[in-house]
């Protein structure tokens, strides 16, 4: 079992940047786990933002590339995203989530869902 817990959400001015952390716990190992972002914006369907694998390959919505970037620390058990030159359409809910299977996690079928954190960016 693995807990994900997202920390680092707030209000930010368009242009300027957040780094958004997820703590994970559990008896599993953190190690052995595909890790990602997803965010779900107020009305509209949750969207898949990056991922990284256990050999920490990467791989990013396109809406990403560019200014976010995804990366882990398995000794600290930590996944970390930070996002960079924000935009008004960056606000959403941004939940971590782990798996096992890399593809399937990318697909939106993790095995754990943390409960999200709020970003905010104004105009």
């Amino acid at each position: 079992q693995v807990q994900l817990t997202e920390s680092g959400g707030g209000l930010v001015q368009g242009g300027g940047s957040l780094r958004l952390s997820c703590a994970a716990s559990g008896r599993t190992s953190f190690s052995n786990h595909a890790m990602g972002w997803f965010r779900q914006a107020a009305g509209k369907e949750r969207e898949f933002v990056a991922a990284v694998n256990w050999v920490k390959s990467t791989f990013y919505a396109d809406s990403a590339k560019g200014r976010f970037t995804i990366s882990r620390d398995n000794d600290k058990n930590t996944l970390y995203l930070q996002m960079n030159n924000l935009k008004p359409e960056d606000t959403a809910v941004y939940s971590c989530v782990a798996g096992y299977d890399y593809a399937r996690l990318i697909r939106g079928e993790p095995d754990y869902w943390g409960q999200g954190t709020q970003v905010t960016v104004s105009s």
